[in-house]
């Protein structure tokens, strides 16, 4: 009589748990149909290639064609700024000298420019704000004469840009390679959607970037080769930080090959997005897909 009672119970607490199990399984099945059913539906973007991650857990948010690889134009910049502040103990008060070279070499390929006067003295600080707001080539020549090794100045510009691209290893960029210091390349120079956005992720755990790519304008005072001073003044070209609210940085970029690309961060309620769009058709176009984005991003 105990015997069956036992066998009664164990049948009992059997089909409890199975139960159980099969009341967990399709709740979770429910759950998962209604957030699918609330989720907010993907953009539809003019760019050829668009990422976005959260920031904080680096969870994909959004994804075209992000492992496609393109022309970077001047989002280059990103990783320039990034391998000089990844210098050992990097001296931002540190003087460059401007060099005639630097400025033949804007007039050459009629790159962007912030302007920089040969004989001024310049903080290595400042060269970073010229670099990425006004989206100085200038600027980044400058840097990787600086912070590049070698005899000759061919020879530094060679090994910073060896530099972009051990740290492009370092952080398993397959995707990416970099030719030049600015985006102006010899046809070598390209990444991806998701790549950059790692690069940009990657580049805002400084807090030096930060500061730099969420300056709107500045006024920096430099030193005139006689002594003097002279006052340069670089506004943004990423107007998303006066036209989207929360717009943290990062980079605008263009050129005949990249066409036009912005590289994007902001903050909302805690949460930060930061994304690519790559090869969109113009400013207006490649300003509405990353606000779609963005959009999007915090929804999800």
């Amino acid at each position: 009589m105990k015997i069956g009672i036992k066998r009664i119970n164990r049948v009992t607490i059997t089909s409890t748990v199975v139960l159980t199990a099969g009341a967990v399984l399709a709740s979770g099945a429910f759950a998962s149909a209604a957030q699918a059913a609330t989720a907010p539906p993907a953009p539809s973007i003019v760019a050829k290639g668009g990422f976005v991650v959260n920031s904080g857990t680096g969870k994909a948010l959004y994804s075209k064609t992000a492992d496609t690889r393109r022309s970077t134009g001047s989002t280059t910049k990103i990783m320039t700024a990034l391998v000089v502040l990844k210098q050992k103990n990097v001296n931002l008060k540190s003087q460059v000298t401007i060099q005639k070279a630097y400025s033949d070499y804007i007039v050459s390929k009629n790159a962007s420019s912030a302007r920089l006067i040969v004989g001024d003295k310049v903080t290595v600080g400042q060269l970073l704000y010229g670099l990425m707001l006004p989206s100085g080539c200038d600027a980044a020549y400058a840097l990787a004469d600086k912070f590049g090794t070698g005899k000759t100045r061919d020879a530094r510009v060679k090994s910073f840009i060896g530099k972009m691209n051990a740290t492009a290893k370092s952080l398993k960029l397959k995707n990416t390679n970099f030719d030049s210091f600015d985006g102006i390349g010899g046809g070598k120079n390209y990444s991806t959607p998701r790549d950059l956005t790692i690069i940009a992720r990657e580049a805002m755990k400084n807090s030096t970037f930060r500061t730099v790519v969420k300056t709107k304008s500045t006024k920096q005072t430099v030193t005139m080769k006689n002594g003097g001073k002279r006052v340069m003044s670089w506004a943004n070209t990423n107007k998303m930080l006066s036209s989207y609210s929360g717009a943290i940085g990062v980079k605008t970029g263009s050129g005949p090959t990249a066409k036009y690309c912005l590289v994007f961060a902001a903050t909302r309620n805690g949460k930060t997005v930061i994304g690519t769009v790559l090869t969109s058709t113009n400013e207006s176009t490649r300003t509405a897909d990353a606000k779609k984005l963005m959009d999007y991003g915090f929804k999800r």
